[in-house]
């Protein structure tokens, strides 16, 4: 008997776009000879599943839906959505509390991982080096000339909590702060931070834990074709080059899944996660993790990495953290 799948995709934030795009590839891969799959367009408190036409709310007391008289249960969900509430740990929280599986990392290592200030304070044990930074809350007076001098300029604001550059400026006086700074607020109401410039090279680092063991696959190099990865550069066609494998020393490629192991075990993290890094002089940097990173055909990085490593499929791999889900929840 197949079993009943939700397939989650749009949220809160500006990735929603990209949640859709991730969505509808990953969708094209899951076995349809294992698993009903049902589409669920999560938008603030419209929990919907689109069927011929018809808008299907989905029942939040057990997260179910009726079609057709028939009440449909969940085996697992497979949370598609960047940012909030996919990402953050409250869509996470949720499914703890109904019992339903979820093939993404649990509530505390989605929730540390989004606020990119309090993960990089949680992970300073490791001995990892880090941008300097600054984090603005709403509200507080900022001194710009003195905030530049300390961290320097070029530097970028961004968003504390929020993904996919959306809201992020990389300013060269002091004067555009006050415009970024807005830019940043316009993504996360609450945080901002303030962060160094490092010139490097740019390199992700996507992994995957199965059956206990933890898969690192290709390093990709990042080269944008503008000032930074921004928005356009990471979504539009032709504004970088994403070259897999990266093209960095061995010892380098070792250092980068070495620590990059060892943070996926620090935040006990689960499902596919990627890392973010910038390379200056040899030494990694860490920028941020991705609990729930993107998955689309064409701009996404981790199916690009699967494609060249060319040990598994997008729906092997998906069939087995789906099937890791339901034995993890049936084993409480």
């Amino acid at each position: 008997m197949k079993k009943n799948i939700a397939l989650l995709l749009g949220g809160d934030s500006a990735e929603a776009v990209i949640s859709e795009q991730s969505a509808g590839h990953v969708l094209q891969h899951l076995d349809d000879a294992l698993y009903e799959v049902y589409p669920i367009t999560i938008k603030g408190t419209s929990w919907t599943y689109a069927d011929h036409g018809a808008t299907i709310d989905v029942d939040k007391g057990d997260f179910s839906i009726t079609v057709d008289g028939r009440r449909i249960h969940f085996d697992c969900a497979v949370p598609m959505i960047h940012g909030t509430p996919g990402e953050d740990g409250r869509l996470q929280a949720y499914f703890e509390l109904v019992h339903v599986p979820y093939t993404t990392c649990g509530v505390l290592a989605s929730a540390l991982t989004f606020n990119k200030h309090a993960c990089k304070t949680y992970l300073n044990s490791l001995g990892i080096f880090f941008p300097k930074g600054k984090l603005i809350r709403k509200g507080e007076k900022v001194d710009a000339s003195e905030l530049c001098a300390i961290l320097g300029l070029p530097c970028f604001i961004k968003p504390n909590n929020g993904g996919s550059s959306f809201g992020v400026t990389k300013i060269k006086s002091s004067s555009e702060l006050a415009p970024a700074l807005e830019a940043a607020f316009a993504e996360d109401t609450y945080e901002v931070l303030v962060e160094e410039f490092i010139g490097g090279t740019e390199i992700t680092c996507g992994l995957v834990k199965l059956d206990g063991k933890i898969t690192v696959f290709p390093i990709t190099e990042i080269v944008s074709k503008k000032e930074f990865f921004d928005v356009e550069s990471k979504y539009k066609a032709g504004m970088s080059d994403e070259i897999t494998p990266a093209r960095i020393s061995e010892s380098l490629r070792a250092d980068c899944e070495t620590l990059s192991t060892a943070i996926y075990k620090f935040l006990n993290c689960r499902g596919i996660v990627r890392i973010d890094y910038i390379v200056r002089d040899g030494r990694l940097y860490f920028l941020e993790v991705n609990t729930v990173p993107g998955m689309s055909a064409t701009s996404s990085i981790i199916p690009k990495q699967i494609d060249v490593m060319g040990q598994m499929s997008i729906k092997s791999l998906y069939t087995n953290l789906i099937d890791e889900a339901i034995k993890r929840v049936g084993e409480r």
